[in-house]
């Protein structure tokens, strides 16, 4: 569509059209959407509330218009005894109030029906325009004719059902409330320091590079980078994580997020389309517009319900005129036939529970890309973890320090990290954070060299230090004792990387280093056990390295030495076993593997392709999160269930009735009365999905 506007139902956001218009499925007025479907939130509920609002003002009149209708209807003075008072042309006053309540009120389920003909989509809609232009026909025939006319229950029927469409809006409104929330968490304006003046700016007219300042208290305006100050960001919206993150000078920041106790200035990076926020926003609306098993099935079904209504209401009819029937009583069971059959509860069971199951799933920092994703979720039977990023940090970190001659370890990690503070290398840098975080005061050092493929050496204190790894002990020829050659060897085993510290010659200690296992990597794997699912890991380290990551965790199997192509092979091996394979990674390598498995996931932010290529997105770096999906999925499938047998069952057990199969037993039911039925079902069914929302994951 380019840069046209595109119009989009509020209540059902896959319906996209060029033109302005009402929706096919509900009948709610379309609403303009950006291109590449980015509705503005304001234009949005704007239309929404227009439309919802309108439903309910047709209610109000139809209701009015509705009662001396049934007051002067034959079926009162009956059953009641009441007898109105006459007035002239009081014969006329049906004719004419119903028909102002089916132009008026029935007028968005005719023009709905005529859209849904003319897509070749007949639903909903469709069989409601038949039922009460089937009723207002024949009543207007009636009136001519002398015969009993349907206008009372012509005039319910369409009160009801305005009824039963305003109800299901402001349910759906309330489910899909979480989605709103998300567009609205940008702030309106920006302070943007130019010329060393601070200004408050529109947010539309923010610039990349622009410096912004964040006051405490106040919402990031666009992504960026903290040049200056320090403060606890509240990033619970975007990420779920529910305690503020510490951020200080060069950490980046997301648009939306709230700042805490201090002032910040950022440097924006990314602003509009570009932004973390409006990424969020773009996968849950896609995934919003895409389709679960269930929900196709659903839709198949309600396409099929409304020829078999439209069928099954033509034998009615035609087998009452056979049986001797008046018309009107015949037409009466043709209508309520329609009504019942209508598969708005159907259309709605699958759809609703899905939209709040992809905002749920926002909520909590699991972005959904496509729904098949999530349904598929509740059958994963193992898990297979990328281990580097995933399970583990992906950097170096101190996991031991061994102590020789009466050295103490303090003394040992002191030393080295002195030395090594002026080192870019990735061990040397996991060696002095270690001893910052012991508090271990570093000492002033002279003469620094690294000495290439071996370490690096000073002067401390006027005596000569050395760090490195074996290849230094080899060139200085000096040998390892007993006791330390064996927790050497032990964390070789275990794939550490060991570097020692040597003063004047002699050996004080030995330092083993690894890839930092996640804590949180631990309490995933023992919820997964927990939950029933199997675990395994995927890595290009070497066996050894494996195996003590695999211990480690306790994970039920591993791949080690893994090449980058093969990591898709490992998913089809598991899969050839008859395992349903989620594939959790990070990195560009893991793309084909995400696609193969039955469920990709892609954790933290992660690379572009990573992400790409995965059905399922994980904001934080955080393996727990595979748990909540897991749950996530099971309460979706429950939920949709529930509400297919609901919407199915209604229709199985009204319909014989409402054509009239227990009419021998005086139980018939009328198309007032049918209206009532279907209403209940579709209110029913949005409900139960809307508790869907207050299920924590």
């Amino acid at each position: 569509m380019n840069d046209r506007i595109a119009y989009t139902c509020p209540m059902h956001p896959e319906i996209v059209q060029e033109r302005p218009g009402m929706c096919p499925e509900c009948g709610m007025d379309l609403v303009p959407m950006k291109a590449k479907g980015s509705m503005t939130h304001s234009k949005h509920d704007k239309h929404a509330g227009h439309s919802t609002s309108l439903f309910l003002r047709k209610f109000w009149i139809s209701f009015v218009l509705t009662i001396p209708v049934v007051l002067y209807a034959d079926v009162v003075k009956v059953i009641f005894g009441i007898k109105m008072p006459e007035f002239p042309g009081v014969e006329w006053m049906p004719l004419i109030l119903g028909s102002v309540v089916f132009f008026y009120g029935g007028w968005v389920f005719l023009a709905g029906a005529y859209r849904e003909i003319r897509g070749r989509l007949p639903g909903m809609m469709t069989l409601i325009g038949i039922a009460v232009s089937a009723a207002y026909i024949w009543s207007v025939y009636a009136v001519f004719a002398g015969v009993e006319a349907l206008f009372w229950e012509l005039t319910t029927l369409i009160t009801i059902m305005l009824l039963g469409h305003w109800l299901e809006m402001r349910a759906v409104s309330s489910a899909q409330g979480a989605l709103k929330e998300l567009s609205k968490l940008l702030p309106d304006t920006a302070e943007v320091i130019r010329d060393g003046k601070t200004e408050t700016i529109a947010l539309s007219m923010l610039k990349e590079g622009d410096i912004v300042l964040v006051r405490p208290g106040a919402k990031v305006p666009a992504d960026g980078e903290i040049i200056e100050g320090e403060s606890h960001i509240n990033e619970s919206m975007i990420t779920g994580e529910s305690m503020p993150v510490s951020k200080s000078e060069g950490d980046m920041v997301i648009a939306g997020t709230i700042n805490g106790d201090g002032a910040l200035k950022i440097s924006v990076t990314n602003i509009g389309e570009k932004t973390f926020l409006a990424g969020v926003m773009r996968l849950v609306a896609e995934a919003q517009a895409s389709k679960s098993r269930l929900q196709m099935f659903s839709d198949r079904a309600a396409f099929y319900l409304t020829f078999v209504a439209v069928f099954g209401g033509v034998v009615t009819l035609v087998a009452w005129l056979i049986a001797g029937a008046e018309m009107g009583f015949a037409v009466a069971r043709l209508v309520a036939v329609l009504v019942i059959a209508c598969p708005h509860a159907l259309g709605l069971a699958v759809p609703l529970v899905a939209s709040i199951s992809t905002t749920k799933a926002a909520q909590n920092g699991i972005l959904v890309k496509l729904r098949l994703s999530l349904e598929a979720a509740r059958t994963i039977d193992i898990v297979l973890f990328d281990k580097t990023g995933t399970l583990t940090k992906g950097e170096f970190g101190v996991i031991d320090i061994w102590s020789a001659d009466g050295q103490t370890n303090d003394e040992v990690l002191g030393l080295a990290a002195s030395v090594d503070a002026l080192s870019e290398h990735p061990i040397a840098k996991a060696v002095v954070s270690k001893a910052l975080a012991q508090a271990i005061e570093l000492k002033s050092i002279k003469k620094f060299e690294a000495l290439k493929g071996r370490g690096v050496k000073a002067v401390v204190e006027d005596k000569e230090v050395m760090v490195g790894g074996p290849s230094l002990l080899e060139s200085m020829g000096i040998s390892i004792p007993t006791e330390l050659l064996e927790r050497v060897n032990e964390g070789g085993k275990k794939g550490q990387t060991v570097v020692f510290t040597i003063k004047e010659g002699k050996l004080l200690g030995a330092i083993a280093l690894a890839d930092i296992i996640r804590e949180e990597s631990r309490e995933a794997i023992e919820a997964l056990k927990g939950i029933g699912v199997r675990t395994a890991m995927v890595t290009g380290d070497s066996l050894e390295v494996a195996k003590w990551v695999s211990e480690e965790l306790e994970i039920d199997e591993y791949f080690a030495r893994v090449l980058p192509h093969e990591k898709s092979l490992k998913v089809k091996e598991l899969q050839k076993r008859g395992l349903k394979v989620a594939m959790v990674g990070d990195g560009i390598n893991d793309a084909p593997a995400l696609t193969q498995a039955d469920l990709g996931i892609a954790i933290g932010a992660g690379t572009n392709v990573a992400i790409e290529s995965a059905g399922i997105i994980l904001v934080r770096d955080d393996p727990r999160d595979i748990v909540k999906i897991i749950k996530l999925s099971k309460l979706t499938y429950t939920k949709m269930i529930q509400n297919l047998w609901w919407a199915a069952g209604y229709n199985i057990v009204a319909l014989p009735l409402a054509a009239g199969a227990l009419a021998f037993k005086g139980i018939l039911l009328d198309p007032a009365v049918a209206a009532v039925l279907m209403s209940v079902s579709t209110v029913v069914v949005a409900l139960n999905a809307v508790m869907f929302k207050r299920k924590s994951l």
